[in-house]
């Protein structure tokens, strides 16, 4: 099993990919633009926590199926290191969310989760159970070579299945089918020949495509999106290429009923350099498509002592919190093995982390509950997953950290949850709050008592007196000499 890949591991769209957009609705706010389309809602006018809603004539973007340039390769594709070592330890997030558990109650069985990413390489460990979805990048190659591993990596934490129990390492829903759909590539770029420019494969606009398409493929019943954009909120409330995101996912939610997944972000990731604002009203970055939170499930990493990783993004728009540090996944350059080291660009080795290996495990998760709860809705399968998941000690439940919390698999597949069953929640009963009256007690007992032990005591030390000063006198007569006649 190859111990190591080399990578770019980190697949993102720029801020500046929100010019890049081909499918714009001719009403929409122009491209970059920071002036709203519509009157400012009150969540705008407090901060930036929540995006304004989608105007209800709001098109869902139209899908191309296309590349929206020509795409050519700008670095090698990742490849295996030439030597191999064991790996002895299973991923930690396997244990931590009990694996071997969950698969008493679901495997994934009958569920596609659509993997917008970097494409996805088949792997021995996918048996039969990837298909190819389409490409924006390279047409032809319909989604099933990731020259970055990335995807790979991803596809293989939601459904591996390496059918060998000498193996450790498998995904979280292991009988679930992988639609794989190439969005973007840091290995792919366009030369623009007029001002010597080039940009990485992967913007908003395709982004905003591949949900549609993948909303659109029979048997899809979650979109895992481990890709996001991250910009400054000063640079305006909302902008079309991200509304057309919003739409994308309204429509897959709403029409479509299918599961949403993506990613919270890294840092550092696009325009983002450091970390968000604590202030849930006023984020200081917005991460599309995180932002969209009525849509789409934002996925928190944790670490393996519990606590938030440094690199994982913060906002309020954080759904949830999954293993994202030390991972362990399938090399997307040997079909028969496991990764879990990266090589940077520098030639270090570092280990595979990221909210985009978070989200994956979130994704499967929402195909196990669709299998094992086929009547629930996209977004009840949603709310399912935050209800269940361990809440931080925060108002609501809920914090700009972990979202609703660590996922939990067990919960989220056998808890009772009264909403799924039209039970009303309990109403909030005002009930006046009144200081007992004081209690008077009674000292006489204890007075009487204690004066008749004080007494008793008295009597006792007297007796004891009396006794002891007989005894010496007679003692004393005793021991006095007899005088003689």
């Amino acid at each position: 099993m190859a111990a190591t890949r080399r990578t770019r591991v980190l697949s993102v769209l720029a801020a500046t990919s929100l010019a890049l957009v081909t499918a714009a609705p001719a009403a929409a706010q122009p491209a970059g633009s920071t002036e709203p389309s519509s009157p400012p809602s009150a969540a705008e006018e407090q901060g930036l926590a929540t995006p304004p809603p989608l105007p209800p004539d709001f098109p869902t973007p139209a899908d191309s199926g296309e590349p929206d340039r020509a795409y050519t390769p700008k670095t090698q594709c990742v490849a295996s290191k030439g030597s191999t070592a064991p790996l002895e330890h299973k991923p930690w997030g396997q244990d931590l969310l009990r694996f071997e558990d969950v698969s008493d109650f679901a495997t994934g069985k009958g569920q596609k989760v659509a993997v917008i990413d970097t494409g996805v390489s088949p792997h021995n460990y996918f048996q039969n159970r990837l298909e190819g979805g389409g490409d924006y990048v390279i047409k032809a190659d319909n989604g099933l070579k990731d020259c970055d591993g990335h995807g790979t990596e991803v596809a293989g934490i939601i459904a591996a299945n390496p059918q060998d129990e000498t193996i450790g390492f498998r995904g979280i829903a292991p009988d679930a089918g992988i639609v794989s759909i190439r969005q973007s590539s840091a290995n792919y770029e366009f030369k623009d020949p007029d001002t010597n420019t080039s940009v990485s494969a992967g913007n908003l606009g395709t982004l905003a495509q591949a949900i549609v398409r993948a909303a659109n493929t029979p048997g899809v019943t979650v979109i895992n999106m481990s890709v996001d954009s991250c910009r400054p909120a000063s640079f305006g409330p909302i902008a079309d290429p991200e509304r057309q995101v919003q739409a994308a996912l309204r429509y897959a939610v709403e029409e479509r009923n299918v599961v949403p997944v993506a990613s919270a972000g890294n840092l550092p990731e696009g325009d983002c350099k450091q970390q968000n604002s604590p202030d849930p009203k006023n984020p200081t970055w917005l991460v599309i498509p995180p932002w969209f939170s009525d849509y789409v499930l934002s996925v928190a990493a944790m670490t393996e002592d519990g606590s938030v990783a440094e690199f994982s993004i913060t906002g309020p728009w954080v759904s949830v919190a999954a293993p994202g540090t030390d991972i362990i996944s399938l090399d997307p350059a040997n079909p028969a093995g496991l990764a879990n080291q990266t090589v940077d660009e520098k030639g270090n080795a570092q280990p595979i982390q990221g909210t985009s290996f978070a989200a994956p495990y979130v994704a499967g998760l929402a195909a196990l509950v669709r299998q094992r709860f086929p009547e629930l809705n996209a977004k009840q399968v949603m709310d399912r997953i935050k209800a269940t998941s361990s809440h931080p000690a925060a108002a609501g439940g809920h914090d700009n950290l972990v979202g609703y919390g660590m996922i939990n698999p067990i919960a989220a597949l056998t808890a009772f949850i009264p909403a799924e069953e039209n039970i009303e929640p309990d109403a909030a009963v005002d009930v006046p709050f009144e200081m007992p009256p004081p209690y008077e007690r009674n000292w006489t007992p204890m007075q009487v008592a204690m004066i008749g032990s004080g007494g008793g005591v008295g009597i006792l030390l007297l007796t004891l007196f009396v006794v002891h000063t007989v005894k010496r006198n007679r003692r004393d007569e005793e021991e006095q000499p007899r005088s003689r006649m």
